[in-house]
């Protein structure tokens, strides 16, 4: 009897979660065999030829420009994971305070995180204007010379980690604000009867309490970091001279410019399998440094 009823509430929990992994199946699961299989071939929506691993082979052997978008989305990473985790901690520590309007500055912070990516990218297109750009007028008041920071690849690079800081105030800023909010006021409070400055506070309670938080916003910053697309494509298309050649936008080139979907392919799971390693050497190297309420060392 009780196995039978085992059974029936097996079959009933296989008939709920149907639609999700069929859904799953088909939509996730599907495409990436298929991608797969395609990486194998030379593809170019005409004809089909099994080559293997060729496709790799050339792009780890033969091909500098998939090194060079590889080395530009691996600096871009570099730079703004940190500056992101670090930006979006300082503003979810302000936020957090207990003044008046606090609500109405959340609203503020969170609203960049809000515009379509597209219409942020032309509003930064003309933050970033040689010639009448709000950012080279500011550096005009300092006596200092225009900077073509979309046409120069010195600077390129740079505009770009500067135009990620817009996003500080989204998703990761919540995340941290709620791990914030997550802490309990006993701990401060115990501390300030010991003596302990704001700094010390900050330091031996606030950063290991978050330590979980922010081993989640770093997984997904790298991971978002080397997705960059949108804005490149809108704003350079991967110039000047390939300096915002990033690799999404390399992929997207060889998939839908040069309909070579091999090795678009090919490339997608070489993304695939960076992403992979970078997170599990994350997450070996969180056992050091990452605290869990209730864990014993």
């Amino acid at each position: 009897m009780k196995r039978s009823l085992k059974q029936r509430e097996g079959w009933w929990g296989f008939l709920f979660i149907c639609p999700w992994l069929i859904g799953f199946l088909i939509f996730t699961a599907g495409p990436m065999i298929s991608s797969f299989v395609l990486s194998l071939y030379k593809y170019d929506l005409a004809d089909a030829n099994f080559v293997g691993g060729e496709n790799y082979r050339r792009l780890l052997e033969q091909d500098p420009l998939f090194w060079k978008s590889l080395t530009n989305t691996v600096l871009y990473a570099i730079f703004t994971v940190p500056l992101g985790i670090a930006g979006s901690l300082a503003i979810a520590i302000l936020l957090n305070q207990k003044v008046r309007g606090v609500r109405l500055f959340r609203t503020l912070f969170y609203l960049p995180s809000m515009v379509p990516a597209v219409a942020s990218a032309l509003v930064w297109q003309w933050v970033f204007n040689a010639d009448n750009g709000i950012l080279n007028q500011a550096l005009g008041w300092f006596g200092l010379p225009n900077i073509e920071w979309l046409q120069n690849e010195k600077f390129t690079l740079w505009a770009f980690v500067m135009m990620s800081l817009w996003g500080i105030g989204g998703q990761r800023m919540v995340i941290f604000l709620a791990g914030l909010q997550g802490i309990p006021e006993s701990y401060y409070e115990a501390a300030t009867l010991d003596g302990a400055t704001g700094i010390q506070q900050f330091r031996f309670i606030t950063l290991p309490s978050l330590s979980p938080v922010m081993l989640f916003n770093l997984v997904l910053g790298i991971i978002g970091a080397f997705q960059v697309f949108t804005s490149a494509y809108v704003m350079t298309n991967g110039g000047p001279n390939n300096a915002s050649l990033f690799y999404s936008l390399y992929i997207f080139r060889n998939a839908f410019q040069y309909f070579k979907m091999g090795k678009a392919s090919a490339l997608a799971w070489i993304l695939f399998l960076i992403l992979l390693g970078l997170t599990l050497i994350q997450m070996r190297l969180s056992k050091r440094w990452v605290h869990y309420e209730g864990e014993t060392r």
